[in-house]
Parts: structure tokens; C-alpha cells; sequence
């Protein structure tokens, strides 16, 4: 490292991070354009489940949770709190980390406490009320005047609870949440999350992260709804899942397009039905036109209503010119994606707002990319959201188990990675725009070269309809080594990109390269930085090395079969100063219509039989 570098690298962590003050009066270490409209009055009002909304995403009938809660850090003895005020409080659903919660600080073990009038059109009539919790890091328990509800362990996944028979007749209602949050202190799913942050591993986010609601329900309702597009791609497969009593229950779908119906069906809730539609119109990048779905669940004299939504599109590896290529709905297509962490300086792992979600998904499809690489993390379903409707594909990574546990994973450990794995296919794979899975990123808590082909084939047996990839970089790096398994082959070279070719059975992308470095004086997080991939001098340099490099990918890797790759990244993170955009996102550190001129052309290239 030359010393002109390291002064740079110098001036750029003594300059003075953009803060804000949050609305506790702390600063945040860098604020975001969406920073100061956080408040307690209006911490992320958005219905959070959009593909399954009762009675409707346009008029849900729900209570948002978000807002400030009690909040006390604690030793994990003793009984939880009931009845006692807690003098702290944190801003719900930011992790207890960030700026935004309020308190800033980790701890391993905490309760957070909130008393909820539950209104009483929510019990009218029989009805039921579920608890939902969009994902709490790690391990919940929840409880309802005094009463355990429910246990979840998984830092990534939602849960809930009829808390029904926890109600008081009248009144106020206590809810209390203990979490315990090892993160790295435990051989369990973390992802980048770290008790020290360094490198390329990043604050710690625990505790509650994603929305708190309630909802009235039948005794017996829908759980979830997942139309995956048939093969021919006039038709879904509609799957449901129930809470509550299922014996005789019977589910009737319709199907919209732009506003009108064009299919029905119905059936038993207990069995898959076909949906087939009139005039099939395909989901695609270009096109990301999506289904509306009305289904109404009747059992008896109970009647549940919700409103989903779906695309239909296919994807495979097929034979195209002699040469396995990923197509998308039967046509050859280069996968051109960034690398897409999920982290804020003001929230870590929760977006400020709904708004500031989408901002990223948006500019990438502005940078003119297809498809997100969602790098070791799940978001929360209205990322998702944003994603079928703007029209990206996404590879979903599962988040990793901590790096250097690989010979210490017991068979407990293994056993926990694999539940979680199958549980997070379960949620996302009613997704439109997931379009493959990733089990293993280089060699990370990955136990054995067999263990990921053992992984992929759990994935494809739990979703068929799905690309595997069944370990992103298998040249690299805690575990090298090619499992032989999945449809895809993926190597990672910085600053690459590495150009490697389809084999007998898979096609073959570059699952990570580029990363190179630019820090922006006053936009980036104050702590020391990293230059593992080469740094450029200004903006003009950036653009020019990021156009060279995927120049690269449209005249050398389309040419020998290449099915895609993944640019590192679209936003600074931390101390890695190698985003298109700074970490506070106010700053594109390029210059978008040449970027979006090279990613085109390499798209159409790769697009051409």
C-alpha cells in the first residue's frame, strides 16, 4: 500500500461523518436522508405482509406495535418483569444498536415491555387475535399477562401467536418480550453481525428489527399463501397454510389482472389447486407485472378474507447454444446484479422508513442492473415487495453461521443451520423475484465441501421451481473447494471478474468481483477503513475502472457462456468504502448514465441466443 493511499485512507476516517440527531436527542455515528422523519409517532406505519393482508393491502385491518416500548438490558436471570415499568426505552423495530432505537448499546439479554388497549372490534363476534412479529435477533419469548404465548429461536424469520385466551376481559394488556442475542458468542445464523465489528463484518443488530403488529382472526385462518407459476406459464400452483383447526376447511382464489378477473379456483385448504389464468402475461425485469389474488377461506360459518399478489415467470438452466445458461422464462439471461448487504447507518439492519427501502432496490434498476445478490441476510417482506414490483431478481443468501466455527459445529449446531435454512425457503418462496438460493458463501460455517451439496439438495426438494447455488465462491476462501452440486458454479475474483465457464451441468457466474474503493470525506462511518479490493482516486476513475471491469464480463464472458455476476456493492457499508453509493446513500459516486450504458449493453449481450 502505497503511503499517497494510506493518506488518503487517513483524511477520509478523520473527516467528520454527516450526523443527525435522532428523536432522543442522540446522534446518530451517520445519518441518512430519511434520519430525522423517524419518530416515535411514526416508526414504520406501512402494513408489513403485503402478499398476505386481510382483508386487503389497501385497507388492512391490523394495530402497528412500532413505537417506543420499556426497555431494560439485563442479566438473563431471574423472572421476567410482569407488571413493573421499565425505565428504558427503545424505538421498535430498530435494533437496540442503532440511532434509531434510541439506546445504542448491545446487550446479550433483554426485555422489552409495552401495555396495548386491544380494540374491541378485534374480539367481536369470536374472532381471534394474533400477535406477529416480523424477525427478533435471536432467540423470543413472548408472553401476555403473565402468560407464555410463544418461543422462537431464529434471528431471520417471523413468527406469532393467537394470544386469545391471554386477554383480559378488559383493559390494558401487558406484553412482554425476553431476548437473548449471542450473536457471534454462538454457532448460530449472524450473517455479518459482530460483538467486535471489523473488516468486513459489521455492528451488531439485536433484538426486536422488523414490525410488531396485531390482527383479528377466525378461529381458524389463513397462515400463508404461495403461488408458485407452473412450467407452462399459464397457471399457479396455490398452496396454503392454516392457523387453527383445518377439518373441512375450503379455499377459493381469484385471480386479477389489472383490476379485472381472469381465473378462479377452489378447493380444500389442505391440497394444492391449480390457477390457471386468461392471456397469460409474464413477469420479467423489463415487464414486472404482477397478479392480484382475492382468497377467502370458509370453514363452517367462519370466513377469512386476505388479498395477495404474484408474477408468473420460470426460471432454469437449459442448453442454449450447446452450453448451460439460466433462462428466464424460456430465454437465455445475464444476470447482472450488485452485491446488496441491507445495512444503515442510522438503523443497521431496519431501514429508517418504507421509503429509504425501496430508494435502494430503485437505484439499482436506475444503475441499470437486473438482478440483487442479497448478501447473508433476509429482509423484511416489504423489501420484497419492492423488489417483485420494481422488477429485480434477487439471489437469496441464507446468513451465514459465524466464520472460523467450521470444525466446531456440533451436530446440534448443523441440525439448527438446517431448520432455519428450510424455515426461510418456507417464507420467501411465494417471492416473485428470488430467483435462486445460496446456502453457503465462501466456505462461511460451512462444515464440509459435501455439506453444501447436501444443502442444495435440501433447498430444491423444499423448492424445485428455483435455481440453487449451492456455495457462492468455491475458490475461495474458508472452505475452498467445488461441492459439484446445484445448477450453478460460482467463483469470486477481485477485482476480476473472473470469467469461469458453464460445466456438464451448470451454468456459471461470477458471484462476487470489482469492489473497487472510494471513500467521500464527511458521507462515510467513523471507524477505521479497509481497502481490500485497490482503490481509485475520484469519481471519473470509478466510473471508468466499474465500465472497464463489466466490459470485461460483456466482450470475454458472454462469449465463453457466462449466466451472470455480482458487482461489490451498491452502497458503501461500514468501513468498506466500495459502493456505487455512499453508506448515507447521498452520494452516487459515479457516474449513472455511463454505468447504466455498460450494464445494459452487457445484459443484451448476454440475452442473445
Amino acid at each position: 500500500m502505497g503511503s499517497a493511499l494510506v493518506l488518503g485512507l487517513v483524511s477520509t476516517a478523520m473527516a467528520a461523518p454527516d450526523q443527525a440527531t435522532v428523536w432522543n436527542g442522540k446522534q446518530a455515528p451517520l445519518a441518512t436522508p430519511w434520519t430525522a422523519e423517524v419518530s416515535p409517532a411514526n416508526a414504520w406505519p406501512e402494513y408489513p405482509r403485503p402478499q398476505l393482508a386481510r382483508p386487503s393491502l389497501e385497507h388492512p385491518r391490523w394495530m402497528n406495535l412500532n413505537g417506543l416500548w420499556q426497555y431494560a438490558a439485563t442479566d438473563g436471570q431471574g423472572a421476567p418483569p410482569f407488571g413493573r415499568t421499565l425505565e428504558g426505552r427503545v424505538l421498535v423495530p430498530y435494533p437496540v444498536e442503532s440511532g434509531l432505537s434510541g439506546v445504542q448499546r448491545h446487550s446479550d439479554f433483554m426485555v422489552y415491555r409495552r401495555l396495548v388497549d386491544v380494540p374491541a372490534a378485534f374480539t367481536a363476534h369470536g374472532q381471534h387475535v394474533r400477535l406477529n412479529f416480523g424477525a427478533v435477533s435471536y432467540q423470543a419469548t413472548v408472553y401476555v399477562n403473565g402468560t407464555e404465548v410463544v418461543s422462537h429461536a431464529g434471528g431471520y424469520t417471523a413468527f406469532g401467536a393467537d394470544i386469545t385466551r391471554a386477554l383480559r376481559p378488559h383493559g390494558e394488556q401487558e406484553i412482554v418480550v425476553v431476548v437473548h442475542a449471542p450473536v457471534d458468542g454462538a454457532n448460530v445464523m449472524v450473517g455479518k453481525q459482530r460483538l467486535k465489528p471489523e473488516g468486513i463484518f459489521y455492528t451488531a443488530a439485536s433484538g426486536i428489527w422488523q414490525s410488531v403488529w396485531l390482527e383479528p382472526v377466525p378461529a381458524t385462518s389463513l397462515a400463508q399463501l404461495t403461488f408458485t407459476p407452473e412450467r407452462s406459464l399459464d397457471a399457479f400452483t396455490v398452496t396454503a397454510a392454516l392457523h387453527g383447526n383445518g377439518d373441512g376447511a375450503t379455499v377459493r382464489v381469484t385471480a386479477y389482472a389489472d383490476g379485472k378477473p381472469v381465473g378462479e379456483a377452489s378447493g380444500p385448504a389442505s391440497r394444492p389447486m391449480r390457477l390457471a389464468v386468461a392471456d397469460p402475461h409474464r413477469w420479467s425485469p423489463q415487464d414486472p407485472f404482477l397478479y392480484r389474488f382475492k382468497a377467502v377461506l370458509t370453514r363452517g360459518d367462519q370466513h377469512d378474507e386476505v388479498t395477495s399478489y404474484a408474477g408468473l415467470r420460470s426460471v432454469s438452466v437449459e442448453k442454449v447454444g450447446g452450453r448451460n445458461r439460466i433462462v428466464l422464462n424460456g430465454k437465455p439471461v445475464f444476470l447482472l446484479a450488485t452485491l446488496d448487504q441491507g445495512y444503515w447507518p442510522d438503523g443497521i439492519y431496519t431501514a429508517p422508513t418504507d421509503a429509504a427501502l425501496k430508494f435502494d432496490i430503485q437505484k439499482t434498476k436506475d444503475l441499470g442492473f437486473n438482478t440483487i445478490r442479497k448478501h447473508i441476510k433476509v429482509e423484511p417482506a416489504r423489501w420484497y415487495y419492492w423488489a417483485d414490483r420494481l422488477g429485480l431478481m434477487v439471489w437469496q443468501d441464507m446468513p451465514a453461521l459465524p466464520t472460523g466455527s467450521n470444525g466446531k459445529l456440533s451436530a446440534s449446531d448443523k441440525a439448527n443451520f438446517r431448520a432455519d435454512v428450510s424455515a426461510i425457503v418456507e417464507q420467501l418462496k411465494g417471492e416473485t423475484s428470488i430467483i435462486g438460493w445460496i446456502p453457503f458463501n465462501e466456505g462461511w460455517g460451512q462444515w464440509s465441501i459435501p455439506a453444501a451439496a447436501e444443502l442444495a439438495a435440501q433447498i430444491k426438494r423444499l423448492d424445485p421451481s428455483r435455481l440453487v447455488d449451492a456455495r457462492s465462491g468455491a475458490n475461495c476462501c474458508d472452505m475452498k473447494g467445488d461441492p459439484h452440486a446445484g445448477d450453478v458454479y460460482d467463483v469470486h475474483d477481485y477485482q476480476g471478474p473472473g470469467l469461469p465457464s458453464p460445466d456438464a451441468r451448470r451454468a456459471a457466474i461470477d458471484g462476487e468481483h470489482g469492489g473497487l474503493t472510494l471513500g467521500i470525506p464527511g458521507h462515510v462511518w467513523p471507524n477505521t477503513p479497509i481497502n481490500p479490493y485497490g482503490s481509485v482516486k475520484d469519481r471519473a476513475a470509478l466510473t471508468a475502472g466499474y465500465v472497464a471491469n463489466t466490459g470485461v464480463l460483456r466482450d470475454k464472458g458472454v462469449p465463453k457462456g457466462m449466466s451472470g455476476s455480482v458487482y461489490t456493492q451498491i452502497t458503501d457499508v461500514e468501513g468498506e468504502h466500495n459502493g456505487l453509493l455512499t453508506y448515507d446513500r447521498k452520494i452516487v459516486k459515479v457516474d449513472e448514465a455511463k454505468v447504466c450504458a455498460i450494464n445494459e449493453a452487457t445484459i443484451s449481450a448476454g440475452g442473445r441466443p
